[in-house]
């Protein structure tokens, strides 16, 4: 699916900006701060999401001042579309995760049906651990699928109810029905 820069120029002309490039930047420290106190003994695995979570592991990794090695993963459901179906693997990981510590790394937390599958994946390869960071939680007034009690979560920072994405600021587009500004940080 290719989307017209007018397309692109409209949504973004239409959507709140949640967070500021400030913000975001002070979020991602904190969240770093976090992830550092949690693996920066391990040598973990920084698994990024793609391609949503490529920008937000952007701006984690260099605050991570620990060794590491990063290597990326593709499960989608979305496919172009803006609603979900089955998931298609469409790159596995390749570094080794058996007996590694995993750091998930992916933008947007919509129900957690991807990011599940991405959990058990690193499990069944024999991950010693696995845990998962993102930066915008959707609000969807559901429990989500990921992050069982076996895979600590890092906390979102943002919840939010509506369409969001992650340039140097974040950004959202909202249903015509739900009210201006229905947005929280997580801190």
């Amino acid at each position: 699916m290719t989307v017209s820069l007018d397309e692109v120029r409209r949504v973004e002309a239409e959507a709140d900006c949640l967070f500021d490039q400030g913000e975001v930047e002070e979020a991602v420290t904190e969240l770093a701060a976090q992830v550092t106190a949690l693996l920066g003994e391990s040598n973990p695995l920084i698994l990024a999401v793609m391609n949503g979570g490529v920008v937000f592991a952007g701006r984690l990794l260099p605050q991570l001042p620990f060794p590491l090695e990063v290597n990326s993963i593709t499960a989608t459901r979305y496919g172009g579309a803006i609603s979900g179906g089955t998931i298609r693997w469409l790159l596995e990981p390749s570094a080794e995760l058996r007996g590694r510590s995993v750091l998930i790394v992916d933008d947007v937390l919509d129900e957690g049906i991807t990011l599940a599958e991405i959990i058990r994946y690193c499990h069944e390869q024999g991950a010693a651990s696995v845990h998962t960071a993102v930066l915008v939680e959707k609000d969807l007034g559901k429990p989500k699928l990921a992050a069982p009690i076996s895979s600590p979560c890092v906390p979102a920072i943002v919840t939010c109810s509506a369409t969001a994405w992650i340039t140097r600021d974040i950004c959202a587009t909202r249903p015509a029905f739900m009210p201006a500004k229905r947005f929280e940080k997580k801190r």
